[in-house]
């Protein structure tokens, strides 16, 4: 919805002050007030306001992917060193985040920023009349929807959260419990979010017009997303106590409506999703956040969430070298003599020679399509990736994350010395909907029918080679990605499926953002990061004292300046 940028003048002009005293009567004179820019002519822009405002968060503030990325075994933080932004290191380490913690308290605060834009809009539609204003009630899910994705992004970081809507006063926001008392479990607030995006699943159109605005199948797929949090059900020290198949099923039927719809498919070449010629045209996309950059304004609106993540490598970016690959994630990505993953042995093997390392190994293609590294090509390009883009090697190794970040001669790039860029961020990917049922089945115990799922990605990732040859035509590595052939090459049984489904969905969605959320969905977050610090801090010296503790490390403290804030309202989580 590349217009947006055009509201924001509008926007700058609404000051809302919540906390006047009562004996202020006269509004202040030159501010305009909600009540003055009532009415149809100014409703979208109150809209508008809110679609831009969440993915303009800054890189500090940002709810971006991969600041969940370098809190999985996909990445490290990256940076200049360990005192560059300390608060991430703290955070990848887990053992030394508490309440106080840096660059935590700005994600909350720019959340319900958004959040309050969100219902200033859903107020401002509330006043006028659908026979004046006909897409009234779209506009109303369009607004459920943001307000549901936000509260969504909250509640994995945190759990335990206020939600808030238009008709709670300011005086109310400040009685609202992030944390009631009589709340047994959390899955009455995942029900406030979940009903959100029904609301808006309910009221929109299955495809819109303008691109960027909430369709019906997007917030389809969020109902999908939430009910897999749910059917997990954790207890008050975040472990999963039960899988509810109910949910599950559920789920299911939703993940049917986006696959049966006949509106989506998987992009014959993944490269597609990642590239900025493709936004908006990927027909893997559900939804995506829209950016700009030539659209009149100073700057556009650009992703400065990633503003850190591409590489600190001149003459083409300047900053800043943070999100890089860990050596445990590109090891996931070798395959065995019959193209499967090495799920036992893959991270046996120690890079101490890059050449022999990835000559000698076979791998499947969605490598080169994560990983930037020394000596391959950046982002399909004929300019080699060199080892002079990494600021911190010893520290850090010379591995990239790519898939975020655009060719070095993108018309959507921008330097603000911190490289900004235009390329829209893809929320939910028809791969992850083939994944979610894949999942789904293999709890219900129906795992044969999971089987073509995961082929099919497979098999999109054994034709995603076309991109990824040297500039003398020749393939970057030896690739080789096999389906799965029950009783040929596997026994696909209900434990091998599982196995293979969450290695499906590592590869496929690797330095997306999505792999932590997920290990703490399942439930196997300490087990998982324990062992791979274990690994890892071998040959990272500065993860020796990392340690994920389980009933703590599951969710980030609720930052201690909202809990002096609340004056004793707000309840900190377990551990903190």
């Amino acid at each position: 919805m590349k217009k947006i940028i055009h509201y924001i003048i509008l926007t700058l002009l609404i000051i809302v002050n919540n906390n006047c005293q009562e004996v202020l009567e006269v509004n202040p004179k030159g501010v305009l007030t909600e009540e003055q820019l009532a009415g149809p002519d100014y409703v979208d822009g109150f809209v508008n306001a809110a679609y831009a405002f969440m993915p303009r968060a800054h890189a500090f503030d940002t709810m971006n992917p991969w600041i969940a990325s370098f809190r999985s075994d996909d990445a490290y933080k990256g940076g200049g060193g360990l005192d560059d932004q300390t608060p991430w290191y703290q955070m990848e380490v887990f053992s030394l985040v508490n309440a106080n913690v840096g660059n935590n308290d700005g994600v909350w605060y720019s959340g319900y920023q958004g959040i309050s834009r969100v219902n200033t809009a859903i107020n401002a539609i509330n006043r006028v009349e659908e026979g004046e204003y006909p897409v009234k009630t779209q506009r109303l899910a369009e607004m459920r929807f943001l307000r549901g994705w936000i509260h969504f992004n909250l509640k994995r970081r945190f759990k335990w959260i206020p939600y808030i809507t238009e008709e709670d006063t300011p005086e109310d926001i400040t009685e609202i419990s992030n944390h009631p008392a009589e709340a047994a479990n959390d899955l009455g607030l995942w029900q406030k979010i979940y009903d959100d995006f029904k609301f808006a699943a309910d009221n929109l159109p299955e495809v819109q017009e303008e691109k960027g605005r909430a369709s019906r199948f997007a917030a389809v797929a969020y109902m999908v997303k939430t009910l897999l949090w749910m059917a997990y059900e954790q207890d008050d020290r975040h472990q999963v106590v039960n899988i509810n198949t109910e949910r599950l099923t559920e789920a299911l039927t939703l993940s049917d409506q986006i696959i049966n719809s006949g509106l989506f498919s998987l992009a014959p070449d993944i490269a597609q999703n990642f590239m900025l010629e493709y936004d908006n045209a990927s027909p893997e996309s559900l939804w995506e956040l829209q950016f700009t950059i030539d659209d009149g304004t100073s700057r556009g609106n650009l992703n400065e969430g990633n503003g850190l993540t591409a590489p600190w490598w001149n003459p083409y970016f300047s900053c800043c070298d943070f999100h890089k690959a860990s050596y445990n994630m590109v090891n996931a990505f070798k395959v065995d003599a019959n193209g499967l993953p090495e799920f036992e042995t893959f991270n046996d093997e120690e890079i101490t020679d890059k050449e022999t390392y990835f000559n000698s190994n076979t791998w499947d293609p969605r490598l080169n399509h994560t990983v930037a590294i020394p000596g391959y090509p950046w982002k399909y390009q004929t300019v080699l990736y060199d080892s002079g883009g990494s600021r911190q090697p010893a520290t850090y190794g010379y591995m990239h994350s790519m898939k975020e970040n655009v060719r070095t001669d993108s018309p959507g790039l921008f330097d603000a010395f911190w490289m900004f860029n235009s390329k829209n961020q893809i929320e939910v990917r028809y791969a992850e909907v083939l994944l979610w049922k894949a999942e789904i089945l293999i709890q219900l115990g129906r795992h044969m029918e999971a089987l073509p799922l995961i082929n099919q990605i497979r098999e999109r990732a054994a034709n995603s080679t076309e991109k990824l040859k040297f500039p003398d035509g020749s393939p970057l590595l030896n690739y080789q990605v096999e389906p799965y052939v029950d009783g040929v090459n596997c026994t696909w049984d209900r434990d091998f499926a599982w196995n293979a489904l969450m290695w499906e969905n590592r590869l496929e969605m690797a330095m997306e953002g999505r792999r932590f959320y997920d290990l703490v969905r399942w439930g196997i977050a300490g087990e998982v990061m324990n062992e791979y610090f274990a690994k890892e801090s071998q040959r990272r010296q500065w993860l020796e004292v990392a340690r994920f503790t389980p009933g703590r490390d599951e969710y980030l403290p609720i930052p201690q300046a909202q809990i002096n804030w609340s004056q004793g309202v707000y309840q900190q989580n377990p551990g903190y």
